[in-house]
């Protein structure tokens, strides 16, 4: 689970450095807008996987300082 949802959250920050560099949104162009239904449903999952992402960097964390408190 956490594989996919990196792979989409580095999908969803390509889209938006498109958008924010050139001003074009990927997955509007190749889904049919930002109004359509497939597009909102990969934003929806593209969001759920940021979501997601929040919650991998603290148990990243956590690890790493059991990890050190027990001198691995």
């Amino acid at each position: 689970m956490d594989t996919v949802a990196l792979i989409l959250m580095v999908i969803g920050a390509l889209n938006w450095g498109l958008v924010g560099i050139f001003q074009f949104d990927l997955v509007a162009a190749i889904f049919g807008g930002m109004s359509g239904v497939v597009s909102r449903i990969i934003y929806t999952v593209v969001g759920l996987a940021g979501i997601w992402g929040i919650t991998m960097l603290f148990r990243r964390h956590n690890r790493a300082g059991i990890m050190s408190e027990r001198g691995e």
